[in-house]
């Protein structure tokens, strides 16, 4: 199982609440931010309903 590094780089104000959760439970919290996670399938979801406020790459 591979690692991926998410970054956030758009703000989360004027989001909808589940997206702002989403981000607080991938650990960001500030533009910029850098956090690195197992590919889970549970991850991945994650990120993909918040695929355009980060940016993700292999680790």
């Amino acid at each position: 199982m591979g690692k991926i590094k998410v970054t956030q780089i758009r703000s989360s104000i004027k989001r909808p609440q589940n997206q702002k959760r989403t981000l607080e439970a991938l650990g960001l919290h500030k533009i910029g931010q850098v956090v690195e996670h197992d590919a889970t399938p549970n991850i991945l979801g994650m990120v993909n309903i918040i695929k355009h406020l980060v940016s993700t790459e292999e680790a």
